[in-house]
């Protein structure tokens, strides 16, 4: 299934996105789509032709185009700015001087049989700000009109136009007009188109900082690579690396691409990937991320992933997906504006009828001013910013801290779970064998038995034998001469050390053998479901080799974590319950089930969300990819295997379970900031609508000026984007 991004320009309001959203849905071939108000983008999911799609909005009434992608798109609207900047400044003066002359009556008094000549250039002085500064919202709702559609144009328009053409009557042919209606309302078509600017102005701007993360990830790339030629180093832009090629990076330099170290060591910064601040040591056969720091020393790396395939251009593309999915609560806000703009304009008639009916003289003004307010506070443009802009911000900063969010869903769901299952192995744990402890003999020093068992076990080339040999090596230990080496298939190994018969494998393999394991105590091996590895020499037991899976650094200080923000913590494994249980008395985890099957891991979940809870799993392997699909959000660790990653809702890119805290953090500011912006935006139009429509006048003789409606309306749109901009600030390691 293609995935694709267009921009969409044209789009004032929460309504329009409903309006674009359904149109881009009935284009054959269309699975799924996803329009942002906050970015002017729309998200295309189905196995169609852009060309179609781009067609389908353009016959909604809106423009379409492919984005460029890259830099350049991300700051092109920048350009936008100084335009809509000087159509502010114009019809703030003409509104200026046209509020000036009506406040200090240096106009004369409108009157029947005179020509009213001044009158006339001030209305024509508003019609060059209505042509010039609002020339964009005339046409956006004549657009949607040919359509049999409104969205905010269209109400901006009705209540500026119609103050335009009822001030010009008045001007024109007085007498059609009672003398107590004799007003003028030329001032008012301006202000409101100058705050209408100024507003969208505001929020463009407010706007364009929620982008800063997707910036941040792209000015992360290097622009060139040293890239080896023969025995030539040449400098070659990134986009002419190719798979294979082998790259020298220097210290201080990014690392252009994604690669494996070949020749040389050095310690890499990672942080702005996996957000983990601690610079990681690299040696060869080590992987490296293009994007990251080379912090010291220089190294030769051969390129596995370029281009689009890097981690970085992944996670760009990711982020970008996201942030145009939608959360339910977000889709309810959207079904809402959808249906707004018709229903505000229903409310402005029935104002206007209600003031003909029972308003005082002069009933013509008292109608206009009151349904011109309706129609121009009610712009449900905070609406539909509430949302989009704050999921915009949520998943950059989720992105800031190495959590990669699939769709806006998983961050709504993150914040409200409360039951953890956690895999072990390769999640909690490190995932590999290490050894643990060296028990003898008492005669015998553990290194000699270490070194027998390493000098066996380095002709092997299963796990525990790496663990053995490369625990020897950390310590310095020599290995010694091996002849005349057997190993017996998932037993152990012999061989001649030293003119000594040395045997090493597990418990049987020596029993099987008449060779007497009784003289040495491992019971508390056993209980802690270490693998143990038994070393004789010349038929006698020389010590045992216990093995284990050792826990991550920071397993413990992360699950504490979670339980700080109440969250119940469940150790799920396919391994022996003494191994789990030994696990999980470190991590002080008292909810444990071992020797689970993958069907039964789905099954684990299952039971909990009956039991109420919404259940999030985190898990690294092939065997947790039906545990994590099932759950109400699966994490998946990043340095996982591609199905565990294609089956969860959010990827931590390092290997570190804390960033499952810190996505829960984030999950939740997002909906409290979500949460704030509706309140704020359903609150103001609750409030506003029925005020501008004057039902304050029969106890107060309060009446809304449209001017004021005007910048209410532009401030609260203002109001949520900056409220949104705040999740910036937030660090959920704070």
């Amino acid at each position: 299934m293609d995935k694709f991004t267009l921009r969409v320009s044209g789009m004032t309001c929460a309504g329009c996105v409903a309006t674009v959203e359904n149109a881009i849905r009935k284009v054959e071939g269309v699975e799924e789509a996803w329009v942002n108000f906050a970015d002017h983008t729309a998200v295309v999911a189905g196995d169609v032709s852009h060309e179609k799609v781009i067609s389908a909005i353009v016959d909604a009434g809106y423009g379409a185009s492919e984005t460029k992608g890259g830099a350049a798109e991300q700051t092109a609207d920048s350009a936008d700015d100084k335009p809509l900047l000087y159509k502010t400044i114009y019809s703030g003066v003409v509104g200026f001087i046209l509020f000036a002359v009506s406040m200090t009556h240096l106009a004369p008094a409108i009157h029947t049989g005179q020509a009213n000549t001044l009158w006339l250039l001030l209305g024509l002085l508003t019609l060059s700000a209505l042509a010039y500064s609002g020339s964009h919202i005339f046409k956006g709702a004549w657009k949607q009109a040919k359509h049999g559609s409104s969205n905010m144009d269209t109400l901006v328009a009705l209540g500026t136009g119609a103050a335009w053409v009822y001030s010009m009557l008045v001007v024109i042919v007085p007498n059609w007009v009672p003398e107590l209606a004799r007003h003028v309302y030329f001032e008012a078509s301006a202000v409101i188109i100058a705050f209408i600017n100024f507003g969208s102005l505001l929020e463009h701007r407010a706007r364009g900082k929620t982008s800063q993360a997707i910036r941040r990830l792209i000015g992360l790339q290097a622009r060139t690579a040293h890239v080896m030629r023969g025995n030539q180093e040449a400098d070659i832009p990134i986009e002419q690396v190719a798979l294979n090629d082998f790259v020298r990076v220097r210290p201080g330099e990014k690392i252009p691409v994604d690669g494996f170290i070949i020749e040389g060591q050095s310690v890499v910064d990672e942080s702005m990937i996996t957000g983990e601040p601690i610079a990681v040591s690299k040696k060869p056969g080590d992987e490296v991320i293009g994007g990251t720091i080379n912090a010291s020393g220089s190294f030769l790396f051969r390129a596995a992933r370029v281009g689009e395939q890097t981690m970085l251009a992944r996670i760009m593309e990711l982020v970008k997906i996201a942030q145009n999915s939608k959360p339910p609560i977000g889709r309810l806000a959207d079904k809402v504006a959808s249906i707004f703009v018709p229903v505000v304009i229903l409310i402005s008639i029935a104002t206007l009828i209600a003031w003909w009916y029972w308003g005082p003289e002069p009933k013509a003004s008292y109608m206009l001013v009151t349904s011109m307010s309706v129609l121009v506070i009610a712009c449900p443009c905070a609406l539909g910013l509430a949302t989009p802009i704050s999921i915009m911000l949520g998943i950059n900063k989720a992105a800031e801290f190495g959590i990669l969010i699939r769709n806006a869903d998983a961050l709504q769901k993150a914040g409200s779970v409360t039951t953890v299952l956690l895999d072990k192995t390769g999640t909690v744990t490190e995932g590999k064998p290490k050894v643990v402890a060296v028990k003898t003999r008492s005669t015998l020093p553990e290194n000699y038995v270490l070194q027998l068992a390493a000098s066996l076990e380095a002709l092997s080339e299963h796990p525990i034998a790496s663990a053995i040999t490369g625990h020897a090596k950390q310590l310095g230990i020599s290995l010694l001469e091996v002849r005349d080496f057997k190993a017996a298939a998932g037993k152990g190994v012999v061989a001649t050390v030293n003119a000594s018969l040395a045997h090493c494998g597990s418990e049987r393999y020596l029993q099987q053998l008449n060779m007497d394991t009784g003289g040495i105590d491992v019971q508390a091996f056993i209980d802690a479901g270490h693998t143990l590895v038994y070393v004789a020499v010349d038929g006698e037991l020389a010590g045992v080799v216990a093995i284990a899976d050792t826990l991550k650094s920071d397993s413990r200080s992360a699950i504490n974590r979670l339980k700080d923000l109440g969250l119940k913590v469940v150790l799920v494994s396919g391994d022996h319950p003494n191994a789990v249980n030994h696990i999980a008395r470190q991590l002080d985890i008292r909810e444990v089930h071992a020797q689970v099957i993958p069907a039964q891991k789905a099954d684990e979940v299952k039971r909990y969300q009956q039991l109420g809870q919404v259940v999030a799993m985190v898990g690294d392997g092939i065997n947790d990819a039906p545990a994590l699909a099932q759950a109400d959000v699966g994490f998946a660790i990043g340095r996982g295997t591609d199905v565990a990653i294609e089956s969860a809702n959010m990827t931590l890119v390092g290997n570190s379970i804390n960033a499952l805290a810190d996505a829960v953090l984030v999950s939740r500011a997002t909906m409290k900031n979500i949460k704030q912006n509706l309140f704020g935006a359903f609150i103001f139009n609750t409030l506003g609508i029925p005020i501008a429509a004057g039902v304050l006048y029969p106890f107060l003789g309060f009446l809304l000026n449209p001017m004021i409606a005007a910048a209410a309306m532009a401030m609260s749109s203002f109001t949520v984007v900056s409220n949104a901009n705040r999740l910036r600030l937030f660090s959920p390691r704070r």
